[in-house]
């Protein structure tokens, strides 16, 4: 069990106009950001077996993110993680219990355990904002993001919270 707290780092939120954003009057923003500490450490293939031969075989992770402008809220956003635990005989993976990786309803194979890390806890996530979210001119935004997960083997239920730095874009 993880004994070492988990946070929210390397936040960055950008304004990336795409040419055919321009088009249609909507503005995209880029998130990034990691999560690390306690849970990225505890969730390898020493404890995937032992979390698979206790039934204890899907985590799931829900992302929340919250735009903001001050304190209104604009717009916000739930992002779900999965990782399933299933048997594997492939010759390519070392082990007997691997995990796939679902992100955005589409499934991931991994061929390694940074890989399958990396898949379920680095976040990049391009987010649109229509015209009637925000009126036109200057707007100081910045994400609030807070992500959860319940009771496994290897973790106790948790749940992390952050903000990025405020940037300004003309809208």
């Amino acid at each position: 069990m993880t004994k070492k707290p988990s946070s929210i780092t390397n936040i960055t939120l950008n304004k990336t106009r795409l040419a055919e954003d321009q088009k249609n009057d909507i503005l995209s923003l880029d998130l990034n950001f990691k999560i690390e500490g306690g849970i990225r450490e505890v969730f390898n293939p020493k404890m995937w077996e032992i979390a698979y031969n206790k039934h204890d075989n899907l985590f799931r992770m829900s992302i929340f993110v919250t735009l903001k402008e001050g304190r209104r809220k604009f717009s916000q956003t739930k992002y779900v993680r999965k990782a399933p635990l299933f048997w594997t005989r492939s010759p390519k993976i070392p082990f007997r219990i691997w995990v796939s990786i679902i992100k955005d309803d589409t499934p991931f194979y991994p061929q390694t355990v940074e890989e399958a890390k990396s898949l379920l806890f680095d976040v990049n996530k391009i987010i649109e904002i229509k015209p009637y979210d925000l009126k036109r001119g200057n707007h100081n935004l910045y994400a609030d993001i807070q992500v959860s997960w319940g009771k496994h083997y290897y973790t106790e239920q948790e749940e992390i919270k952050s903000k990025s730095d405020t940037i300004d874009v003309y809208f």
